[in-house]
């Protein structure tokens, strides 16, 4: 009797350790948040597809009405990084809050869209913000937690780009061009670049970044 207990216990021991072993990405969704997208690619150089989830926090006291009169959804989104392995996910770094939501008000202008892709093997965390330009956030993962390693934008009027800045966090220097050429109509921009070191004592972690909308980088 006392076999086929201990069996019953073995058995069920390896049941839920191989449950354990086999998490799926949809496991790591907290209580009260939903998926709102699902990126794949390398993050770690393994050859496997890690994933990426943008969640976003389901709370009703947040859907409210705008100055349109439309009804929206006013809730934050975060994102949760996952490195694939033999045996399913494991956590590798999270966010739960650090984007606003895709209903924000832009003001006069609409507000930039929010894109994550991976590539390189870097995760990167983009704003597009149509005819105005973007910016670019570029993380890789070292020392146990995605750092910032990266940043980029241009500023544009329409076809036109006036401003570029890129800002290497390894090398600490940032490079910005500005287009000379008052009467370019796009693609005949002539740039004037200036090179400069920049202060840093401690990479960005992306688990730390409180709101995107508040990195301020003209600081470097």
């Amino acid at each position: 009797m006392n076999f086929i207990f201990k069996l019953s216990v073995l058995c069920m021991l390896m049941v839920l350790v191989g449950k354990a072993q086999h998490r799926v990405p949809s496991d790591f969704i907290p209580k009260n948040f939903k998926k709102f997208e699902t990126i794949y690619g390398d993050l770690n150089k393994d050859g496997l597809e890690d994933c990426v989830l943008i969640i976003k926090k389901v709370d009703s006291v947040h859907n409210i009405v705008n100055r349109f009169d439309e009804k929206v959804d006013r809730n934050r989104r975060g994102i949760i990084v996952l490195f694939k392995n033999e045996n399913g996910y494991q956590l590798a770094d999270q966010n739960l809050d650090c984007f606003s939501s895709e209903n924000e008000d832009g003001g006069v202008y609409f507000p930039p869209d929010l894109w994550i892709y991976i590539k390189d093997n870097k995760l990167h965390v983009h704003y597009g913000h149509g005819r105005y330009g973007y910016w670019d956030y570029t993380f890789r993962f070292k020392n146990a937690n995605f750092e910032l390693i990266g940043y980029d934008s241009s500023s544009n009027r329409g076809p036109v780009t006036l401003r570029e800045t890129s800002i290497n966090f390894l090398t600490k220097k940032k490079l910005v061009k500005v287009n000379t050429n008052e009467d370019s109509e796009g693609g005949d921009e002539s740039f004037e670049e200036t090179w400069s070191d920049i202060e840093i004592d401690h990479l960005i972690q992306l688990s730390l970044i409180k709101d995107f909308d508040a990195l301020e980088m003209f600081q470097f």
